[in-house]
């Protein structure tokens, strides 16, 4: 089984696209996130846990690792949507004047971008395929894998055959936990969320 798992919420008092930049770990609350994952996974046969480079998912994966007594093995396919790249730097709430319409276009239609340096469907691909990889690679037992919203969106439905247009529908949510049944298709069997909410706001903060 593969758990496709959420860094927790991050420090990010200025509402930035923090997309890849260095310096954004976990806040607060994002730490009870990760342990509550932690402890959400503790029971399950995990051999490896596997992160995206970012320091937020590095982090959330340690929590996971620890109680497995696993070391973090870092994986720079898992990295954020190279969409964010774009708007690097720039309050969530000045992308509107700043790049007018692009928020509205990813927020609408997130498969139909032309302004974005990686489609929604390449970036499935690249995180399908390392799912498909790990999943291989770790028949032994399960396989946590610790990366962002859209990329984990992405590859949870590229993997279950789902529509690409459901990108935005019921994304999951900091430190939550999609845990996959590979086959063909692979098989959603449950979506995990932590009991600590994120406090800021479910409906921008889109990394």
């Amino acid at each position: 089984m593969v758990h496709l798992t959420r860094h927790g919420e991050v420090e990010n008092p200025k509402h930035l696209v923090y997309a890849d930049l260095p310096g954004f770990g976990l806040s607060d609350l994002g730490r009870l996130q990760a342990k509550q994952a932690a402890r959400y996974l503790s029971s399950r046969p995990i051999v490896a846990v596997w992160s995206s480079p970012l320091e937020r998912a590095i982090e959330t994966a340690q929590y996971i690792a620890a109680r497995h007594q696993l070391p973090v093995r870092v994986d720079e396919q898992l990295t954020e949507w190279h969409l964010s790249s774009r708007w690097s730097g720039i309050r969530w709430e000045d992308l509107p004047t700043r790049l007018p319409g692009e928020l509205e276009a990813y927020l609408n239609h997130p498969w139909d971008l032309d302004f974005t340096p990686e489609t929604l469907v390449d970036l499935a691909e690249r995180m399908a395929e390392v799912a498909l990889r790990l999943a291989e690679r770790h028949r032994e037992g399960d396989v946590v894998v610790v990366a962002h919203q859209d990329p984990i969106q992405a590859a949870r439905l590229r993997l279950t055959g789902a529509d690409h247009r459901r990108q935005q529908d019921a994304k999951p949510g900091h430190a939550s936990v999609v845990s996959l049944r590979p086959g063909t298709p692979w098989t959603e069997l449950s979506a995990w969320e932590p009991e600590a909410a994120s406090s800021w706001p479910p409906t921008t903060d889109r990394t």
